[in-house]
């Protein structure tokens, strides 16, 4: 029987996870498979944004509308991801899940963590412009190598006729690319089963209890952002949801099991072109907000921090976090997400630095403790935030197509008729 790619990689995940828990050993034996993955993946994303955001700009003439079309882009991600503090906000408020936790032990697991730092706004914008195209590729700096091809493509657009071999050739290198993503994810099944295995071998079922209940309320809350948030874009941009659904279930799955955006990049923006969206939109939209539009990690982040918070004042008798402090601490996380892209482990460094500024001197060495225990069970919460970062990023293309009058509707509800 045939099975769709979504279906191959479901199954791949319930084999995963039953070889990690039954057999964990073997499980984190196998973890090779994911890595083999999630290499061919990574060497998929640098030629083909450089590609598309090429072809998008210098070839269809869309120069001219780069600056509003970065406007509009930097609107919208602002208001999605102000949105979601203030749910993520809402709902650990609620639920409290740090009451009634104690924290106690050493952060000694955050070494690797505690050497990072997140970017400051003047590091964000110095960061955006590459020294090297080469070296930003290697490190597949998504935002660097998006600024060099934008700048490339109004250069290849000043040129004139004298381009048009160049953006030939980068038309026939991003077709090439998006059918080299066919033959990686034909693959995608035994990386994503192996991607189970190990996590689930390595840290075991029994860690989702002890802190299950963050884990649970920040599921929860994503739901709650993607039904009245993301629910509400597609009302107000007559987005065909159906079809939207359809194209973005394979991505988003993808991002899910391999918890890594880039994983899913390629194939969202293959999925997105033929949804009906222009490849100019795709080519600087996408890549862009994998550094601006980070709505699952911009949420996950306000939960977590006053999360810590609860459980210090449950440790520490007369300390107090009231919500005009959460709400001080959440306009500083909106400055400090940004500073997410090219950061290992980027939302606990955030996490880390953020709980520094705001915990009192004699209570700092809780931050550390809090983040180390969150990292036990982090590869949980990293799969739900990183796939509504990346179903956030492709609604954010639509929209911005609808908002230019360029949103192809009849290719949308085209979309998929032929799939299973």
């Amino acid at each position: 029987m045939k099975l769709s790619l979504t279906k191959q990689i479901l199954l791949g995940v319930v084999i995963g996870i039953a070889i990690g828990h039954f057999a964990p050993e073997f499980g984190t034996q196998i973890g090779w498979l994911r890595d083999i993955f999630l290499h061919l993946i990574k060497s998929i994303i640098a030629p083909l944004v450089f590609a598309t955001v090429v072809v998008g700009i210098a070839g269809g003439g869309h120069a001219g509308k780069l600056g509003r079309m970065g406007l509009k882009s930097i609107i919208y991600f602002e208001i999605v991801t102000t949105l979601a503090l203030v749910i993520g906000l809402f709902v650990v408020n609620v639920v409290q899940p740090g009451t009634g936790i104690t924290l106690v032990g050493d952060p000694g697991t955050l070494g690797a963590i505690a050497q990072n730092h997140p970017k400051t706004i003047i590091e964000t914008i110095v960061h955006i412009f590459p020294t090297s195209i080469i070296d930003a590729m290697v490190r597949g700096d998504v935002l660097q190598i998006v600024t060099f091809s934008v700048i490339f493509a109004l250069a290849l657009s000043a040129i004139g006729e004298k381009a048009r071999p160049i953006i030939e050739w980068c038309d026939s290198l991003a077709q090439t690319m998006f059918k080299f993503t066919n033959i990686i994810m034909l693959y995608a099944p035994i990386g994503i089963g192996a991607a189970m295995a190990a996590t689930i071998g390595h840290q075991g079922l029994g860690i989702l209890t002890s802190l299950g209940m963050l884990i649970g309320s920040l599921y929860v809350a994503l739901v709650i952002f993607v039904v009245l948030v993301f629910g509400a874009v597609v009302l107000i941009a007559r987005v065909p949801l159906r079809p939207f659904l359809k194209a973005v279930r394979e991505p988003f799955t993808l991002a899910f099991v391999t918890t890594s955006s880039e994983s899913a990049l390629p194939m969202a923006m293959e999925r997105m072109e033929m949804f009906g969206v222009p490849k100019h939109i795709v080519g600087f939209v996408m890549p862009a907000g994998y550094t601006f539009n980070l709505d699952g990690t911009t949420l996950y982040l306000s939960m977590a921090s006053v999360f810590v918070m609860q459980a210090v004042a449950t440790t520490s008798a007369g300390f107090s976090f009231d919500i005009g402090q959460q709400i001080t601490m959440m306009f500083a996380l909106m400055i400090t997400s940004k500073g997410v892209a090219a950061v290992p482990r980027a939302s606990l460094v955030i996490l880390l630095a953020t709980l520094s500024s705001f915990l009192p001197p004699d209570l700092q060495h809780y931050g550390p403790i809090a983040v180390a225990m969150i990292f036990g069970v982090d590869e949980f919460m990293d799969m739900a935030r990183t796939s509504v970062n990346l179903l956030g990023n492709c609604l954010a293309s639509v929209v911005v197509a609808r908002w230019e009058g360029v949103f192809d509707e009849v290719k949308a509800k085209a979309y998929g008729k032929g799939l299973a």
